[in-house]
């Protein structure tokens, strides 16, 4: 596969917030090291004039895929919603607290393009950068790299197995040509979800590729 970087590529940096770092509400193990290996990207993704996109999670406080809004349920139960089966969280990336802000550490933040916010609807939640869990509630992304002019889509960031794999597969459905950086993500990995997310992705066509692939 050709992977010479120019102006209709898109990097999108998935959740890298202090909530998903060790250390979070909702620390995904070894979640920090994504930073260095994302900023790398950005950098040459600057440097062949790509892009950069940056997606948070913005939960109001109480929201419903919080454990601490069902009672008698504790966190990574599954539930059924009017959208269908939703994990239970512990609360986390809550707007306007710390834990919601993307780390400081993501140097290349300052050059995003465009910052997603997600979660937001109190009642639904939102893996995806495109649409949320309802799988009818659209983000509006696609419209907007489309109107770039934007075709390729590299997903790097948190967690591999829900935000960074609904986001990919979503991205391919919408007919980008469509790559998860592997090494630039890091995994969850509960009740076997890190091993469905990659069988899914590689059964929608969604390529796998590595930091090193890109860099050259």
């Amino acid at each position: 596969m050709d992977l010479t970087l120019g102006g209709e590529d898109v990097l999108l940096a998935i959740d890298v917030q202090y909530d998903f770092l060790p250390g979070g509400a909702l620390a995904v193990p070894d979640g920090d090291a994504v930073v260095a290996p994302i900023n790398a990207l950005a950098r040459r993704f600057a440097s062949h004039h790509g892009h950069l996109v940056l997606t948070q999670d913005w939960h109001p406080p109480h929201h419903s895929s919080f454990a601490s809004s069902h009672t008698g349920k504790a966190p990574f139960e599954t539930i059924e919603m009017p959208y269908g089966p939703q994990v239970l969280w512990p609360d986390h990336c809550v707007q306007g607290t710390r834990g919601a802000e993307i780390t400081r550490g993501l140097e290349c933040a300052v050059g995003a393009e465009m910052v997603v916010r997600k979660g937001f609807n109190k009642d639904v939640d939102s893996y995806s950068a495109f649409r949320e869990a309802d799988r009818h509630t659209h983000t509006g992304l696609a419209g907007y790299l489309r109107e770039r002019g934007l075709r390729r889509v590299f997903c790097a960031g948190l967690a591999t197995d829900f935000c960074v794999a609904w986001t990919a597969l979503d991205a391919q459905a919408e007919g980008f040509d469509t790559y998860v950086v592997l090494d630039a993500c890091r995994a969850i990995d509960t009740n076997g979800s890190l091993a469905k997310a990659l069988a899914d992705l590689e059964r929608a066509g969604v390529r796998i590729c590595e930091t090193g692939d890109l860099l050259g």
